[in-house]
């Protein structure tokens, strides 16, 4: 098949999957805004790290895992690889468990920690109660879906995730605005979304006969290999959330609720864009392990390239789309008058930051998905801790005006270590091959 037509089999059903999964992320954040206004926005807003946090365990297991389970099959072959998937399944239980009973206990002083008082942080703990004991579903549901993705099969993991998206929406509907059951409603409604994609995706396990079933030699082994590929995309799906965080606090010390219920229209807004990135990255993700573990270097370069033009292109059209539609992100969310105004003002300097994320995200997939893990690390951290480091240094000087711009000057300065990480990358391919 043509790379360019595989590369569309391959991406295309992930774009699609990873916007509804950025869909799935802020529709909570839609129905609640909308029947409560600023103090429930600000509630999930201040929650969502948690949720987060969540899901990333559960991409950063799955991932890993996939991407050991189709290089090993370039290396080791299919039976000797098969035991990579057991190991991921395994993996996600434990980590469900240990995530439910870590969490439960710690919701109060976890959201004072993020900045969460008064209404707010009522709302938030009804929120994150009923998230945090459906975690085993967030975890699955996330970390079976690269296994599907890597055997071939975008399309179905899409399938799987539309489904748990529109039975969220429904739910929602039901739960927030019939019922009145506030963010506790729509946490509800979350996990039961994710409850029916854990089950269509565990039908496709048996119905593929995929082997879920059989010994596990080296366990320990296995879970220190899928960890230490599984902490980029970790790292991706969490980064976001821990920026938000740090946002959300400083936000409340220089602008106050205001600021907060601003910025959680623009992060609602912005995660469809970056999810639309890492759809291109993880999508592109399984050819390039293939390539590389059958040691076709040319073809995961070629890849990675597709994958650039594709991301950038995603992040100027969204870019377009975006600051022609503005004015009208904070009544979408129902944030008062005042907070939409301050949106629309704000918003096109996130837009900025948006086609420097795009070449970050790509070039992070691609060091994950050929086992280049120490770079991926840097890619993945470094942008949350040179947020971290702007924070301190430009509100002093900009106020408010400063937390804004630092997330975009961030972005751009970790688009450039990617640069320079990907060039040294390169460098040590083409020495690795003349020998």
């Amino acid at each position: 098949m043509n790379q360019y037509k595989l590369f569309a089999k391959y991406v295309i059903p992930s774009v699609l999957a990873f916007a509804l999964s950025g869909i799935y992320a802020i529709v909570d954040g839609i129905f609640v805004g909308r029947s409560m206004g600023d103090v429930g926005l600000s509630a999930i807003n201040i929650a969502y790290p948690v949720v987060s946090l969540i899901q990333a365990l559960g991409s950063g297991i799955g991932m890993g895992g996939s991407v050991l389970w189709t290089v090993k099959k370039g290396t080791e072959g299919s039976e000797a690889a098969g035991k990579y998937v057991r190991g991921t399944l395994l993996l996600l239980l434990l980590a469900s468990i240990v995530t439910t009973v870590g969490i439960f206990f710690v919701i109060e002083p976890v959201l004072r920690l993020f900045g969460a008082e008064g209404e707010i942080l009522i709302l938030g703990k009804d929120y994150l109660k009923v998230i945090v004991l459906g975690a085993t579903f967030q975890i699955f549901a996330t970390g079976i879906v690269p296994i599907i993705r890597n055997n071939g099969s975008s399309f179905f993991s899409l399938v799987v995730m539309m489904s748990g998206f529109l039975t969220n929406i429904v739910l929602d509907y039901l739960f927030v605005w019939v019922f009145h059951m506030g963010t506790e409603g729509a946490a509800l409604a979350t996990i039961l979304g994710q409850m029916l994609t854990t089950l269509e995706a565990f039908i496709y396990l048996f119905y593929r006969k995929l082997p879920i079933t059989g010994s596990l030699p080296g366990f320990g082994r296995m879970v220190w290999n899928i960890g230490k590929i599984g902490i980029a995309p970790f790292g991706l799906t969490l980064s976001p959330m821990v920026s938000l965080m740090f946002i959300n606090r400083f936000s409340m010390m220089n602008g106050g609720e205001a600021a907060v219920a601003c910025y959680a229209c623009v992060a609602y807004a912005l995660t469809i864009v970056q999810m639309l990135m890492q759809g291109v990255g993880d999508g592109s993700q399984p050819l390039m392990s293939q390539y590389y573990g059958e040691g076709k270097n040319a073809e995961v370069i070629k890849t990675r390239k597709i994958a650039y033009v594709s991301a950038a292109g995603l992040a100027i059209i969204c870019d377009i789309a975006l600051f022609i539609t503005r004015g009208s992100v904070g009544e979408l969310f129902g944030s008062s008058e005042s907070t939409g105004v301050m949106v629309a003002e704000v918003l096109p300097i996130f837009l900025l930051g948006l086609i420097f994320y795009a070449f970050s995200r790509i070039t992070t997939s691609s060091f994950y998905a050929t086992e280049k893990n120490l770079y991926s690390y840097f890619c993945v951290f470094a942008e949350p801790l040179l947020l971290l480091i702007l924070l301190f240094i430009l509100p002093i000087f900009l106020g408010q005006t400063g937390v804004w711009w630092s997330v975009v000057l961030s972005q751009i300065l970790t688009a450039c270590l990617a640069l320079v990480l990907k060039i040294l990358g390169d460098r040590q391919n083409r020495t690795s091959v003349a020998l």
